[in-house]
């Protein structure tokens, strides 16, 4: 998510129109909450957060994806959702490039990284 308030990260299924969890097959949702399980774990440990919220809304973007927000007890929403809080502070190129380097160490086979121009 473009808003460098916090570490925030977007799980999407490679599935197509599905707008809800309980859309997914059983061996697809299990899927969702191993790579879920993985995700959350490597931005506890990568961006030391004090708590990962895990969301999916999808209010206004119809597909099917998980939010995952790394949180601090000092961040500017504490202890609210942050939704509607503080306004967006978009990334800039060296804070993209930080985050980057935070997470590439926890990525392996099991996840793919995708630029914003969809190379990888």
């Amino acid at each position: 998510m473009n808003d460098c308030n916090y570490p925030w990260f977007i799980l999407v299924p490679d599935r197509t129109k599905l707008s809800e969890i309980h859309q997914l097959s059983t061996a697809d949702q299990n899927q969702l909450i191993a790579e879920s399980s993985k995700l959350s774990s490597m931005l506890k440990s990568g961006f030391n957060a004090d708590k990962i919220n895990i969301a999916a809304l999808g209010n206004i973007v119809p597909q099917l994806h998980i939010h995952h927000i790394a949180r601090y007890q000092t961040d500017a929403a504490w202890p609210a959702p942050v939704w509607g809080k503080v306004a967006a502070k978009p990334y800039t190129a060296d804070k993209i490039n930080q985050t980057i380097d935070i997470i590439r160490p926890y990525l392996n086979e099991d996840f793919e990284y995708l630029k914003n121009d969809g190379v990888r």
